[in-house]
């Protein structure tokens, strides 16, 4: 562990372990296997990182993501490291030499996507190398009930079979636990050691919202919390991001759409200037963000349900990988809650995975629906214990006002009944509140008992209560018919009384005026300003003359802490976390001299010349 211990000093400019790094490491550089569970942020890559550089031979990580790899391995050789990657963005010849790296032993790490390392002419070519260790990132893709799962990774039990002396260490930032049973035996990995981190983000702060206007709420979050920051929009359909991205364009927000519809070229250009950027928002289906390596995403927010609290949790998980604070915000309402379960219902699954599903869903509904520390109920569904309020989400922030809802329910209910069970919640609702309709007279629901017996409730009342039901199991969406709702068995008890219903009284406006800083703002000292501003300055054009995005150079952490400490020469500069010996050789002295007010040519990196 020496040296493991000065290679994360001296390449990765840290001073000490989080967590259980250590331990992991620990485990791998002694040949064992590995299955490590650590949130986004957490430091999952120096667990296979630092083990490539202290066993001999050349680790090879396993990675679905292209823009992923290229990343890390600027990243890693910006640090000093010998590193590569294999995959289609390579000519042939570049291939070929990336190969002839590899078998001379010339590589520390050689990253390669998962369908390219299952072809007979690559597990041929590792057999001919030199291996310290195979790490297989985004583990979580193996899971066949998951909400990325790649059909590819199924396959990675043969690296146990055709490699059985070389270390192997899986690594996910989610997996509840039926998943990381799947990712052990699916990736034959039962002689695994299991590391299981905490699953709490406590820079994170968990807001839900009920959809009134969504998109407005959305302006409203990001103009309160967010103006001028990095972030990610999550919608469900191709289509509406692109209508959220230009909404927001036209609103003053540098909005980019991203989405598998767009043509490949697009979606590279609008995940660059995303990474490279500062302030840039991306409006995303999934396909946008797993193993993006941005540390300053200041906010996730989602304009729809995501699939499950898996789902969520990773897509949340992109916010605040630096520490600093962040935010994730979801708009959730009753349609939300239609769609989804009609999508579980109207899918060609079989009945077991319909079943794995929806109990998935119900667990996201209970999530959106819960009056309690939003936070608690996050971790105990992967099974983490919380002994106190986060006091970091909204419902510890605002705590929420419930209610005995019960009668209420019970007259919903019975409308749903008294009316067939065929209609929808507009048409209930006005049936309640008593609304002369040509449709209600037509069909005679006027006569009916129900009629206007809800009046004294606004319709957003009865849409909360009604959106309550369906996520709590006591009404269901008619899927054969035309979207109507109807009773389930778990009615009965609070039709018959024998059941009391309490439940969330929605929120119809912020109740805090409240703001604050981002958390990515500069320093709060005025006179602070003009040398944070030039180390941002000096650090984007750092990153235009290499092509890379400005957190590869430094992070913002490491910025805010040079300037607080003021370091006076290189040795003190080597002190702060982030410079490792390679930054500080390349990068120090440039650093050094804005600090101290000296100004320097900025036409292209130190060393440009020498590089050719």
């Amino acid at each position: 562990m020496n040296h493991a211990e000065r290679a994360l000093h001296e390449v990765f400019g840290y001073t000490e372990f989080r967590g259980d790094q250590r331990a992991v490491i620990q485990r791998v550089v002694a040949g064992g296997d590995a299955l490590v569970l650590m949130p986004t942020g957490g430091g999952k890559s120096l667990c296979y990182q630092i083990p490539a550089l202290v066993r001999p031979g050349t680790a090879i990580v396993i990675s679905p993501l292209i823009a992923l790899m290229r990343d890390q391995v600027s990243a890693l050789q910006l640090a000093g490291v010998k590193a590569a990657y294999l995959n289609s963005t390579l000519g042939i010849e570049e291939g070929r030499a990336v190969e002839r790296e590899l078998l001379a032993g010339a590589l520390d790490l050689l990253y390669i996507a998962p369908e390219r390392l299952l072809q007979e002419r690559t597990l041929a070519l590792l057999e001919g190398a030199n291996l310290a260790l195979l790490a297989i990132d985004e583990a979580h893709c193996v899971s066949q009930w998951g909400h990325d799962f790649r059909p590819e990774y199924l396959r990675l039990a043969v690296l146990g079979e055709r490699f059985p002396e070389v270390p192997r260490i899986a690594l996910t930032a989610t997996a509840d636990a039926p998943t990381r049973g799947e990712m052990l035996e699916r990736l034959a990995l039962k002689e695994a050691r299991v590391f299981v981190a905490s699953f709490d983000r406590p820079n994170i702060c968990y807001r839900v919202v009920a959809k009134s206007n969504p998109r407005e709420q959305l302006r409203a979050f990001l103009d309160r919390r967010h103006r001028g920051d990095a972030g990610i929009v999550y919608c469900l359909s191709r289509r509406k991001v692109e209508e959220t991205a230009a909404w927001l364009s036209a609103r003053g927000y540098t909005a980019l759409p991203y989405h598998a519809g767009l043509d490949a070229g697009e979606r590279a250009r609008h995940q660059d200037r995303f990474l490279r950027e500062d302030g840039v928002i991306v409006v995303a289906t999934i396909a946008f963000g797993m193993g993006i390596d941005k540390p300053d995403v200041r906010f996730v927010a989602h304009l729809d349900l995501p699939k499950s609290l898996e789902a969520y949790y990773q897509e949340t998980g992109r916010a605040g990988r630096d520490g600093a604070p962040a935010d994730a915000w979801m708009a959730y309402g009753l349609q939300d809650v239609i769609q989804m379960r009609r999508m579980v219902d109207d899918s060609g699954a079989d009945e077991q995975r319909k079943r794995v599903e929806r109990r998935k869903l119900e667990a996201l509904l209970g999530y959106c629906e819960v009056a309690d520390c939003r936070r608690r109920a996050l971790l105990d569904y992967f099974g983490e214990t919380l002994a106190a309020p986060c006091g970091n989400c909204d419902t510890c922030l605002d705590p929420v006002v419930t209610w005995d809802a019960t009668e209420a329910a019970q007259m919903a209910l019975s409308c749903v009944y008294r009316t067939g069970q065929r209609f929808g919640v507009a048409y209930l609702i006005d049936v309640l509140r008593g609304k002369a309709d040509a449709r209600i007279q037509r069909f005679g629901h006027d006569e009916l008992a129900v009629y206007g017996l809800g009046a004294k409730f606004e319709s957003g009342v009865w849409r909360s209560l009604m959106r309550q039901l369906v996520a709590l199991g006591l009404l269901r969406v008619d899927v054969d018919g035309y979207g109507g709702l109807q009773l389930t068995e778990r009615s009965r008890p609070v039709l018959r009384g024998e059941q009391r219903l309490n439940l969330r009284r929605d929120a119809q406006a912020p109740r805090t005026k409240a703001t604050r800083k981002s958390a990515d703002s500069p320093p709060p000292s005025t006179a602070e300003l003009p040398l944070w501003e030039a180390l941002r300055t000096r650090r984007r054009e750092l990153a235009e003359a290499r092509g890379v995005p400005p957190y590869v150079i430094f992070h913002d952490a490491t910025l805010k802490e040079m300037l607080a400490r003021r370091p006076a020469n290189l040795d003190e500069l080597a002190e702060i976390n982030g410079v490792g010996a390679k930054k500080l050789d390349l990068y120090g002295a440039t650093f050094l001299n804005v600090l101290r007010g000296i100004k320097e040519p900025s036409e292209h990196e130190p060393g440009a010349e020498e590089k050719g």
